[in-house]
């Protein structure tokens, strides 16, 4: 009996991706083909490749392959959104996302961001920075009672709004279209101006991008908190910034746009804003794909 071909993925060779030739290694049936993401050109063995597997950072960069990969039926991203892949794999090729595998860090991050900004971390480590005992400087806040708007009803913004009812909070949970315990995004005018917190767990489509813009971030109530740990082109960049610098909102953004953020971007430097590098997912074992 002739043994059947054995299926091959190209897995990119980075540091960070060596974990997955030690799973894929273990299947049966399988070949690895590690390449460098950086490279321009393939190998006439890694043409054959059937799987495309990018990098678990700056996943992007293999784009330029797919036009010599001939045999290619399927790009297995390890992010949660494919954006930036959709318009470039061709329509027979199959592209699946690690949906669901980073809700965990994801929503913890989203937790913790809220939490930053109500109990005035950054205040106090910039006193702390300057030896200051700041003792009824500021006055911190509570997540208990409060309204979250969560938009993106996805395995992310469901673990959030999880994560939220032990501390007392409220989630209005956001979709494209409505399902049980869920509106529709039709319905998000009326609902904006009803929740101190807005948290931004969509992915970027036509749909979402620049959703955040002027009209949604002014219907949000005075002192109200914008959480974004979808995509940085769903916000209107210019519009956040002119909000923060008023004062009149606050911000916790782990995306972007641009990004990364120039060094002299005035994001960094508004006191409303909290920002970390697009890296809500990255803790440990999360480069492995696996949910928690």
């Amino acid at each position: 009996m002739n043994e059947r071909p054995r299926v091959k993925i190209l897995v990119s060779g980075e540091t960070d991706d060596q974990v997955g030739h030690e799973i894929l290694a273990k299947l049966p049936g399988v070949e690895l083909l590690p390449y460098d993401p950086n490279n321009a050109e393939l190998s006439a063995a890694q043409r054959d490749a059937e799987i495309l597997i990018p990098p678990y950072r700056g996943s992007h960069r293999p784009i330029r392959l797919l036009s010599q990969l001939p045999h290619l039926r399927m790009v297995q991203l390890l992010s949660a959104g494919a954006d930036e892949w959709a318009s470039d794999v061709p329509a027979h090729v199959t592209l699946a996302s690690a949906r669901g595998a980073h809700a965990g860090p994801v929503s913890e991050w989203v937790l913790s961001a809220i939490l930053t900004q109500l109990r005035q971390w950054p205040a106090l480590v910039r006193y702390q920075d300057q030896a200051v005992w700041a003792h009824r400087k500021f006055d911190a806040d509570t997540l208990s009672g409060k309204r979250v708007l969560i938009v993106g009803a996805g395995a992310i913004g469901t673990a959030v709004a999880r994560l939220l009812e032990p501390f007392g909070a409220t989630a209005t949970l956001v979709a494209s279209s409505a399902r049980e315990g869920v509106y529709a995004a039709a319905e998000l005018p009326g609902l904006i101006g009803d929740h101190e917190i807005v948290v931004i767990t969509a992915p970027l489509n036509e749909g979402t991008r620049g959703l955040v813009g002027r009209s949604f971030l002014a219907a949000m109530p005075d002192g109200a908190m914008l959480v974004n740990a979808g995509r940085g082109q769903i916000v209107d960049t210019d519009a956040l910034v002119a909000e923060l610098d008023s004062g009149r909102l606050r911000a916790a953004l782990d995306v972007t746009d641009p990004e990364p953020l120039s060094s002299g971007h005035p994001l960094w430097s508004l006191w409303g804003a909290v920002i970390s590098p697009h890296s809500a997912r990255t803790v440990p074992g999360t480069n492995l794909g696996l949910s928690w």
